[in-house]
């Protein structure tokens, strides 16, 4: 059974932090390309990092570079997103996720939100 849990979330101030974590089982990290997208109220998901199997190629979106690091540890199934900087634009629906060819797996999601 498939399982991505996103943890992490929660409320913070502008030019706050937060590290966001994904705890995954059911298939092999290893194989897998994964990725944080993020999906703010009103706007379509959007890709904000994604990390090689064995980390060696990452990007990010425009809007995050500099302030957000994607990273992952493979022995622990899991996948880091460390946000800096926060922005009350980076409001959103966190989510992870996992692709390898035509397996993509989606975790629940976790709240951002970035307000005074």
């Amino acid at each position: 059974q498939v399982q991505l849990v996103e943890s992490g979330g929660g409320l913070v101030q502008p030019g706050g932090s937060l590290r966001l974590s994904c705890v995954t089982s059911g298939f092999i990290f290893s194989d897998y390309r994964m990725s944080w997208y993020r999906r703010a109220p009103g706007k379509e998901r959007e890709l904000v990092a994604s990390i090689s199997p064995f980390g060696v190629n990452t990007n990010y979106a425009d809007s995050v570079k500099g302030r957000f690091t994607i990273s992952r540890a493979n022995f622990r199934n899991t996948v880091y997103l460390q946000m800096n900087s926060l922005k009350p634009e980076d409001t959103a629906v966190y989510s992870c996720n996992a692709q390898n060819g035509p397996y993509n797996y989606w975790g629940q999601g976790t709240q951002v939100t970035v307000s005074s």
